[in-house]
């Protein structure tokens, strides 16, 4: 687990956004959740995968939890040592991927900033992969949008 903690934590803080204290509190919460069922854990299949799958759905239910409750939107929490463009460059690119659903936020995420295939984000988020490439095409339409990028 100690190997891919901070692959986990880049995905999650992705998914929230750039919101690190969101991404480390359910980062925490994916790590013991997988730590109790490693039982599960097939050698078979990829563990980065499989704890990626806990992360997703810690992350969803997370996300459910907060619809009663909406939340403003995340601000940028960069570190300080990173340059003044890539701060806006990411700030931007969170502030875009805040706009999306979830379920489209994820795809996105797994497939441009995680590097996942389509089939392996269907096991991931448990769905078909007909359903992640209509995400990852909604997703990036509703982004272009959002960041006012031509085809």
């Amino acid at each position: 687990m100690e190997r891919e903690q901070e692959a986990l934590r880049g995905f999650l803080l992705a998914l929230c956004c750039g919101n690190r204290d969101e991404a480390d509190d359910l980062a925490q919460d994916a790590l013991v959740k997988a730590y109790l069922a490693c039982s599960g854990f097939s050698d078979g299949g990829k563990f980065r995968s499989w704890l990626f799958k806990i992360a997703h759905n810690t992350f969803l239910s997370y996300k459910r939890s907060q619809e009663t409750h909406p939340q403003p939107l995340p601000l940028w929490r960069g570190e300080e040592v990173q340059a003044e463009d890539e701060r806006e460059h990411h700030q931007d690119l969170y502030l875009a991927l805040s706009t999306l659903p979830p379920k489209e936020r994820s795809a996105i995420t797994l497939f441009y900033l995680n590097g996942y295939s389509i089939k392996e984000i269907a096991a991931i988020t448990e769905t078909s992969q007909d359903a992640v490439k209509q995400q990852l095409s909604r997703g990036r339409e509703k982004l272009r949008k959002t960041l006012n990028i031509d085809h």
